[in-house]
């Protein structure tokens, strides 16, 4: 599913996104902020991570620099 995603997203950056032009408030753009998100955080978090930024990227919200967090060591007593 990973695999599949992040596939389709690069469709829509090469295919989709030129015809409509530059529409995304923030950068990275929320289509490779996505793209970033799924690769470090996996499936299901990045498809969260994803959707909060997108609902982010609207004017109610100041246009920034917003990069994908990065994940937090894990601490081991062991």
């Amino acid at each position: 599913m990973k695999f599949f995603l992040l596939k389709s997203i690069k469709y829509y950056q090469k295919f989709i996104s030129p015809m409509l032009g530059p529409r995304c408030r923030h950068i990275p753009t929320c289509s490779q902020y996505t793209y970033e998100a799924v690769q470090v955080h996996g499936f299901i978090k990045g498809i969260i991570l994803g959707i909060l930024r997108i609902l982010r990227c609207n004017p109610l919200f100041k246009p920034r620099y917003d990069p994908v967090p990065q994940k937090k060591p894990k601490i081991s007593l062991f």
